[in-house]
């Protein structure tokens, strides 16, 4: 097959998202929008004998300080056959196409998932004083796919991200968590959670947390929560201008591309989170929580909501975003696949991102530059 490749209308590339089973939120157009301090181009391969559009990707520019060249990202994308035996021939023009439009360096992140872990397993290996990586355990599924996409892009070029693979030094997480949704009834998916879940779900409806969906109007309390957890948990937040802009940018997209949650108790909030959705692909994106109110469960509660709203719609996979690979139990990260894997879903771990230096000068000053921020 041979491929054209131009740049098309956020209309065009809106089309195409929507023709797929799922892609990633940020690679539909309107993510521009919410990266508003980047410049974007919507990119389309186009099938030289049909003319048909094929694959599209989401181009973010962030111009490098003082100069006029910029970093070209591509996150979580572009959407393209990533199994395609020539696959060169839709990375290469792609590479010219950035190159000429003044990129320095391309990041680029394949939505290609290298290899899971059932939680049984995960479970096992927490228990296991020898384990102390996911990748210590041995993997319930592996796509070789993966691997010759990896051994490909190294023979043209491309350099694996920085992080060496720990799940938190890409700019997206390599290591997600997800609950799997297709041909599986709820109930399946409920006796699936882990004792310790089904307990507080169960504790939070009997002390009467309500789960309730929230609007635009309600971001500034989402802000309040949100804001207490960063205290908590030592990261800073994102401001309240963030999640208007997220807000509006999606849902003017698709009016159902994000959605807000609270649990409350007692007519208080003790928990929120946004959830987004393309085609059968729903995240949970964001979390917060009070400090107070707690012992009622109001986290557990919102993500079982949260899941059957997912499966509403028809959902083939919920997916909790980010969790780190380190299974030591003192790492701060820990709770946090701690957590997750009390659903009773898989962890997945991404081919991870990709750089390609066109000028390997500015590349390594881009390094340097990012390494003392």
């Amino acid at each position: 097959m041979s491929l054209t490749l131009r740049t098309i209308s956020r209309e065009q590339h809106l089309a195409y998202i929507q023709s797929l089973p799922s892609a990633s939120h940020m690679q539909v157009p309107a993510w521009a929008d919410v990266k508003a301090e980047w410049r974007s181009e919507n990119l389309g391969w186009f099938d030289d004998r049909t003319g048909e559009l094929v694959g599209v990707g989401l181009v973010l520019y962030r111009q490098l300080p003082k100069i006029k060249r910029y970093l070209a990202y591509l996150p979580e994308g572009p959407v393209i056959n990533w199994f395609a035996p020539n696959l060169q021939e839709w990375i290469e023009p792609m590479l010219a196409h950035l190159k000429q439009q003044g990129a320095f360096s391309v990041k680029m992140g394949p939505p290609v998932i290298i290899r899971r872990w059932e939680a049984a397993s995960i479970k096992a290996g927490i228990q296991n004083p020898d384990v102390k990586r996911l990748r210590d355990i041995e993997a319930d599924h592996i796509e070789p796919r993966a691997f010759e996409v990896a051994d490909k892009l190294r023979r043209m070029g491309w350099q694996q991200g920085e992080d060496g693979g720990a799940g938190f030094g890409d700019v997206q997480p390599r290591y997600v968590y997800q609950v799997p949704l297709a041909n599986r009834s709820l109930e399946e998916v409920h006796k699936n959670f882990n004792q310790l879940w089904r307990r507080n779900i169960k504790k939070a409806e009997k002390a009467g947390v309500e789960v309730v969906q929230g609007g635009y109007q309600d971001l500034e309390e989402w802000q309040r929560l949100y804001e207490i957890t960063a205290v908590r948990d030592h990261f800073r937040p994102r401001p309240l201008s963030y999640f208007q802009r997220m807000w509006t940018a999606l849902n003017s997209e698709d009016p159902n591309r994000m959605r807000l949650y609270f649990a409350r108790h007692n007519g208080v909030n003790l928990s929120a989170a946004t959830m987004l959705i393309v085609g059968g692909h729903v995240w949970y994106s964001y979390g917060a929580s009070d400090n107070i109110g707690r012992e009622v469960r109001p986290s557990n509660a919102m993500q079982w909501r949260m899941l059957r709203d997912a499966y509403a719609l028809g959902a083939t996979v919920y997916d909790l975003r980010g969790i780190s690979d380190s299974l030591d139990e003192t790492d701060h990260l820990f709770g946090l696949i701690q957590f997750k894997v009390g659903t009773g879903g898989q962890a997945a771990e991404y081919l991870g991102e990709w750089d390609f230096p066109l000028n390997k000068l500015l590349h390594k000053a881009l390094d340097i530059y990012m390494s003392r921020r």
